[in-house]
């Protein structure tokens, strides 16, 4: 009766919770969000994949055990169930299907990871990126773009021969504008400690390591606007490592740099931070941040 009580209430319910899932987009994305590049979708599909694989695992696994409970049940106070000592064949089963299981999502894992990370190609566009305590500071190129010059990241060469910035400080949000459906690689600096480089809608985010110089490229396929964040903690005021991403048309984005060039924000040589870093808002002039 126990049993039965049990059954008649989960499996409505089971129902209904599938149901209610799938009436939204993100129930369909099983809580992801919608991606808004093209590498997003290769993480979207893992992340579908994964949660499909557990799913049946575990439907199989409790199929098992409840058809065990029920099949083998204790039916007289009397009754004692044969005494199995062992199993090989099942045994041996147990233990070579979980390795199969670990290979086949370790295989889409890493084939998941070079299809995001594939930087190969020349991108349309670069974009110098410098976090720094406590925000970001975006560098974009003008003029033709030289790619040769990004083969060695670490000397004093640079992919185009003038820049346009943005950085933000403790009062303003810096602003990251990306043309749509155009590849832009990212270069990520950092002056001072670990800051970690993401756009949620981009399923992407990667570590800013001082000393360093990690990349990775990101083609936008819908115009809108999207929040970014720094995804590791690097201080006391790392709630205000915020940016926000517009993503907008090929003409949006030359307009865009031309503003920041009339407003005189412009450098021979991307800003890098250190002595460049924008320093926390309300220090006193020559002051240090952190010093007592």
């Amino acid at each position: 009766m126990g049993l039965q009580r049990v059954a008649r209430w989960a499996v409505p319910l089971v129902g209904v919770a599938l149901l209610a899932s799938g009436c939204s987009g993100e129930g369909k994305r099983l809580a992801m969000p919608d991606p808004a590049s093209e590498q997003g979708t290769h993480v979207l599909s893992l992340w579908q994949g994964a949660w499909i694989a557990t799913l049946i695992t575990g439907g199989v696994v409790w199929g098992l055990i409840f058809y065990v409970v029920i099949r083998f049940r204790r039916r007289s106070d009397d009754e004692i169930p044969v005494q199995t000592r062992y199993n090989l064949p099942l045994e041996i089963f147990y233990t070579i299907a979980p390795v199969i299981m670990v290979v086949v999502f370790f295989d889409h894992t890493v084939t998941t990871q070079n299809d995001v990370l594939r930087d190969d190609k020349a991108p349309d566009n670069i974009v110098e990126v410098t976090g720094q305590q406590w925000s970001w500071t975006f560098d974009y190129g003008l003029g033709d773009m030289d790619n040769s010059a990004d083969d060695n990241r670490y000397d004093d060469k640079y992919a185009y021969s003038s820049y346009v910035h943005d950085g933000g400080t403790g009062a303003y949000i810096p602003e990251l504008w990306l043309p749509v459906n155009e590849t832009t690689r990212f270069n990520l600096h950092s002056p001072d400690v670990i800051h970690d480089f993401g756009v949620p809608s981009f399923l992407m985010k990667m570590d800013v390591v001082p000393g360093r110089v990690n990349h990775y490229v990101i083609t936008p396929t819908r115009t809108g606007t999207f929040k970014g964040k720094c995804y590791e903690l690097c201080g006391v005021y790392h709630s205000r490592m915020l940016f926000t991403v517009k993503v907008v048309s090929q003409d949006d984005y030359e307009a865009h740099l031309q503003d920041l060039q009339d407003a005189g924000l412009t450098t021979e040589l991307p800003l890098l931070g250190g002595a460049d870093a924008y320093t926390q808002e309300g220090l006193e002039s020559g002051s240090v941040e952190g010093a007592k």
